[in-house]
């Protein structure tokens, strides 16, 4: 497959990155001449240095041939445009561009889905753009997620699932420390599967003589109200989650205020979090930003806004945040949301939510004490990623650094796995089968060894990175 990428900061060079691991032809464009350097210092792939929404460069980096455009640039219309512009003379190749802008994010979804007949029947795509990233908004849906099991994990859930990917830490001399995962059956009647196991640093998938210790770190597949029960086991418990602090009310920000108070109304998140009354007395939003804090006491005027910054001196203790249950750290300043989620705890939060900027980060925050780290760059990532994989891959999603994979799969006619069971078509530590949604089904279920694979059906697997072209071969979904 042949992708030609515009923009070549970190997220186009680390999309490069993986693809180029993948086999793939990729030329990479940029206007500047050191990022342009950098780049071809490190990626063994064409490099342009050139202005990206020029059809002339476009063409000489081979767009004619090319399978797909992917346009990552800092400027959003630099990204619309240049898709317009290859849209107009070579509509066939699939064009994907990152949006930071949330107005054109949602005005465009408006008129796509207000225009759905029309653009369908031309089959035609508004501004010319197959799939338009938007970071910020999966970003603040992963935040919303975390707050949802109160922010003591990493969590991961999946369309049509009662089943989610929860990351727990076993303790040492709880029931768990020191037991092989075939004897966990024995502890519960739960229905749940240990998807991978992280220790001294290093993350496999593991097997039925796969022993625990304490200090591991475990993936559970899992049904959300057994999460108690299981963190029991592995020495820990579900904390209440009444009182929320989001600091930052910027872009992010905004989006997970507005979906925590949206979502304050239903009776499942008031019994997650504890809420017996309206949310503006157990939700504060804080912001150095004069403008931004204005901007949020305007669109949620029963919030109790602060125009300050939270590390100064006094201030955590003086409003009482030294007291709530969670503070969400949600500010441009990646690195600063680190700082401050540790800061905060060292004052009495219990727990805490960073947005970082990369998987790299997130390890970092997880190490100084930081509950839960959302890496933004590496969800746009694995969003791009998913929608070049074609239609048979519905999601990508990467874990603990890359190291591994899952993937949400619909298996095509032409894989070689149809017609054969789980057990047949094993290779322990290469990939995992999580879930199967059977065709006509209407919820994945934990699939056994005598499972059979049709076509059609959808599955949830998790593969070891280093064999991810391999895996994806056999199922039938390479790129």
């Amino acid at each position: 497959m042949k992708i030609v990428i515009v923009g070549a900061g970190f997220t186009g060079t680390q999309l490069a990155k993986r693809l180029i691991n993948g086999k793939n032809d990729v030329v990479l464009i940029d206007n500047d001449e050191d990022v342009v350097r950098h780049a071809s210092n490190r990626l063994d792939c064409n490099v342009i240095q050139a202005d990206g929404n020029n059809l002339d460069t476009l063409e000489e980096a081979g767009i004619e041939d090319a399978d797909a455009l992917v346009c990552v640039t800092s400027n959003d219309e630099v990204n619309m445009i240049t898709c317009s512009l290859v849209d107009s003379v070579y509509p066939k190749i699939l064009k994907i561009a990152r949006v930071r802008n949330y107005a054109y994010y949602v005005n465009t979804s408006t008129a796509s889905q207000k225009h759905a007949s029309k653009l369908s029947s031309e089959n035609r795509h508004l501004y010319g753009i197959d799939y338009m990233i938007h970071p910020d908004v999966e970003a603040a849906e992963a935040i919303v997620a975390a707050v949802e099991h109160g922010a003591i994990t990493d969590s991961l859930q999946f369309d049509n699932s009662p089943y989610e990917l929860i990351r727990v830490t076993v303790e040492k001399g709880s029931r768990l420390d020191g037991i092989a995962l075939q004897n966990m059956r024995k502890l519960t009647e739960k229905h749940f599967l240990v998807a991978y196991v992280e220790c001294d640093g290093e993350t496999s998938l593991p097997s039925g003589g796969t022993i625990l210790h304490g200090g591991d770190c475990i993936g559970i597949l899992m049904q959300r109200e057994n999460l108690p029960e299981m963190l029991a086991l592995c020495g820990s418990k579900v904390k209440d989650v009444k009182k929320v602090a989001l600091v930052g009310a910027s872009r992010i920000g905004m989006i997970v205020a507005e979906r925590l108070i949206k979502r304050e109304s239903r009776s499942r998140f008031k019994k997650i979090l504890g809420f017996k009354s309206r949310i503006s007395q157990d939700f504060v939003i804080v912001d150095s930003n004069e403008a931004n804090a204005k901007a949020a006491s305007e669109k949620f005027p029963t919030t109790r806004v602060f125009c300050s910054d939270v590390t100064e001196e006094g201030f955590v203790e003086e409003e009482g945040i030294d007291k709530f249950d969670l503070v969400i750290c949600a500010t441009p300043n990646y690195e600063l949301n680190m700082v401050m989620a540790a800061y905060i705890e060292s004052l009495g939060v219990e727990n805490s939510i960073a947005l970082v900027s990369n998987s790299a980060f997130g390890e970092v925050a997880r190490k100084i004490g930081i509950e839960v780290a959302v890496p933004i760059r590496d969800s746009v990532i694995d969003s791009i990623m998913s929608h070049l994989r074609g239609d048979s891959v519905t999601g990508i999603h990467s874990v603990n650094g890359g190291s591994l994979e899952i993937a949400e799969i619909i298996v095509p006619e032409e894989s070689e796995v149809k017609g054969k069971a789980l057990k047949d078509i094993a290779e322990n530590g290469k990939f995992l089968v999580l879930q199967v949604q059977k065709t006509g089904e209407e919820k994945f279920s934990i699939p056994g060894g005598n499972s059979v694979l049709e076509s059609g059906d959808k599955i949830i697997l998790i593969i070891n990175a280093a064999e991810n072209d391999h895996v994806m071969r056999k199922f039938g979904t390479e790129l």
